[in-house]
Formats: C-alpha cells, sequence, structure tokens
C-alpha cells in the first residue's frame, strides 16, 4: 500500500525539471534573472544567438550612418561657397540678444577645460568601476579621449577654402572642441549609468550638449556646422565604443528588454525630428537671401538663420543620443550568465 504514493512521488521529481536546466532547454534563462526583474522577458542563449550578429551589424551601420553624415557637413559648409555663406549668416544672428545672453555662454564655454574634462572622465570610469563593468571602464574613456582626440586633430588637419566669405575670420575652426568635450561626456556618462536613471541621464545629457553646441556659436567662437560635426564624432566613437564591448562580452549577456527606456527614446527622437525639421524650414529662408550681404540683412532675417542652426544643433544633439539610447541597454547588459550563474549558487 505504501509503494504506489512513494511511486507518484518519484514520478513527480522526475518530470519536474531545474529551473537552471530548464533554462537550457526552452532557450530562456532561469528563474532569478527573470525574478530579479520583477518577471521580465529576457533574452536567453538561443535568442541571443541569433541577435548577436544583427547587433554587431546595427553598430557597425551607425558608424557608418555618422561617418557620412559628418562627411557631408564638412563637404557643404566647408568646401563650398554655398554652405560658408549659410554658416556666416547664422553666426551673423549672434549679435541678436547677445547681452542677455552672454553671462550664461561664457559661464557654460568657461566650465570646458582640460581640467573639467579629466576629472568628469575620472567619474565617469569610477562609476563603471563600483558596478564592477570593467570593460565598459575602459571603453567609455575610450569613447571620450577618441572623440575629443579626433575633433582636435581634424581642426588642424582640415583646411578652409578662402572663397571670399567671412573674410575676419578665416581659417578653419571645424569641428567644435568644446561640443565635443560636452557631448563625449554626456554620452558616455549614459553609457555608464544604471538603467533606472540612464533614461533622464540621456535627455539632460542631449540637453548640456546642444547647450553646449550652441554656446559656441553665440560665443562667435564656432559656426554652427562646426558645432554639429562634433555631435556627429562623439555619435560615431559612441557605436564603435559600443561595437568592442558587444565584441569582448560575444554571447555571454543577458539583456533586460525593461532597461530599454522607451519613453525617453520616442521623447529624444520625437523632439529631434522636430527640431531638424525647424532647422530645415529656416534654412531653405536663409537661401532665399544668400545674395544678400548680412549687414544688409534684417533682424528676423538673421534671426531665422540663427534661431535655425540652433534648432539643428539641438536636433542632431537629440537624435545622436536617442540612436545610443536605442541601443545601450543590449550593449551594456543587465548582467552576464557569469554573474547570473554566481548568484544562483551564492543563493
Amino acid at each position: 500500500m505504501v509503494v504506489g504514493p512513494v511511486s507518484a512521488v518519484g514520478r513527480r521529481r522526475r518530470g519536474t525539471r531545474h529551473p537552471a536546466r530548464r533554462s537550457k532547454s526552452d532557450g530562456r534563462t532561469g528563474g532569478t534573472a527573470a525574478a530579479a526583474v520583477g518577471g521580465t522577458d529576457r533574452y536567453g542563449v538561443r535568442v541571443r544567438a541569433r541577435t548577436f550578429g544583427l547587433l554587431m551589424l546595427w553598430l557597425l551601420l551607425v558608424v557608418a550612418a555618422h561617418a557620412v553624415a559628418f562627411g557631408q557637413v564638412w563637404h557643404l559648409f566647408v568646401d563650398t561657397r554655398h554652405g560658408q555663406l549659410l554658416d556666416f549668416i547664422a553666426l551673423s544672428g549672434n549679435r541678436i540678444g547677445q547681452r542677455r545672453i552672454g553671462s550664461v555662454v561664457h559661464t557654460v564655454l568657461n566650465a570646458m577645460s582640460l581640467v573639467t574634462l579629466a576629472v568628469t572622465t575620472a567619474v565617469i570610469g569610477f562609476i563603471a568601476l563600483i558596478r564592477r563593468r570593467y570593460a565598459l571602464a575602459v571603453l567609455a574613456t575610450l569613447l571620450v579621449a577618441g572623440a575629443n582626440a579626433t575633433a582636435q586633430l581634424l581642426k588642424f588637419r582640415i583646411v578652409r577654402p578662402a572663397l571670399g566669405v567671412d573674410v575676419e575670420r578665416a581659417g578653419n575652426s571645424f569641428p567644435s572642441g568644446h561640443t565635443a568635450v560636452a557631448a563625449s561626456v554626456a554620452v558616455a556618462l549614459v553609457l555608464v549609468l544604471p538603467a533606472r536613471v540612464r533614461g533622464v541621464g540621456a535627455v539632460l545629457g542631449a540637453g548640456y550638449a546642444a547647450l553646449a553646441g550652441v554656446a559656441t556659436m553665440s560665443a562667435g567662437w564656432h559656426r554652427p556646422s562646426d558645432a554639429v560635426a562634433s555631435i556627429l564624432i562623439v555619435g560615431g566613437w559612441a557605436a564603435l565604443a559600443g561595437l568592442l564591448l558587444v565584441a569582448a562580452q560575444r554571447r555571454d549577456a543577458v539583456v533586460a528588454r525593461a532597461d530599454a527606456n522607451r519613453l525617453a527614446v520616442g521623447l529624444l527622437a520625437v523632439a529631434g525630428a522636430a527640431l531638424l525639421f525647424t532647422a530645415a524650414v529656416a534654412l531653405r529662408l536663409t537661401d532665399r537671401v544668400l545674395a544678400t550681404p548680412p549687414d544688409g540683412l534684417g533682424r528676423r532675417a538673421l534671426l531665422t538663420a540663427y534661431a535655425g542652426s540652433a534648432a539643428g544643433i539641438a536636433g542632431t544633439a537629440a537624435v545622436v543620443m536617442a540612436v545610443v539610447l536605442a541601443t545601450v541597454h543590449r550593449v551594456v547588459p543587465y548582467r552576464t550568465r557569469h554573474e547570473e550563474a554566481a548568484e544562483r549558487v551564492a543563493a
């Protein structure tokens, strides 16, 4: 009489698989990882094996897209008279309201120095280290150093042809070093921040990068295209750093869909698209008055060119940050499967 119940219990035990074994057979991560985020689905071994190559391809395309966009901005606004005139008229509009915002502009710009860059880079690396993301600490530092070195190298290597435009500011200023500092720090910080604050950090970082770019134009230090180019350089380096990080992790990552920050990504994308559309309209309007010297243009025309350029800088910063934020939860995973296994053993 005792054999029946015991056999039933034995059959139930044999029919119950361990969570870790079940995760291996059905292609999902174990229950521990899902419970850590309230049951959120995660990409397991099977899905990661399929998406690993697609993620690498996507990051390569992002690098290429930033490089192509940078090349187009370079060609139009540096090498052609048409583009130089557009930049000149927009920069000439910076005198409108300069007395009101002059102190703010110089405060923003004076806060950017080599010492500030070194300190903020060290803080970014420290945040990654205390999270035990050692590869991330190295690559975030590489992002900041690489983007700023690229901006400075290009500024000294690019020759701005003398086409009879803006003779007083002859010489090359493309791209903007100050904007590269602000944008690289903002993007690197987004990479190392925990997922729960990453969305807020991305919105604030995009605003900071845009403010720095517009400030260089308002102070008369840089043309609008200089700031746009620097943001594109940073975006390209961010994708390259992500590519190296994914290659280092290979397929040993557990990605949480809840970390995607879709609201912040959507906000940045929509805001960026709206700002770039505004910039395109302003560029079109400015294009109609190119034959008139800036000194002969009215306040409305100058303000349109200046505000449109500011919108273009801000829109570029928003779109670049949206691309970074949309990908970062895959590039910087919730955890690796080795960490997950260690937690399971410790539990």
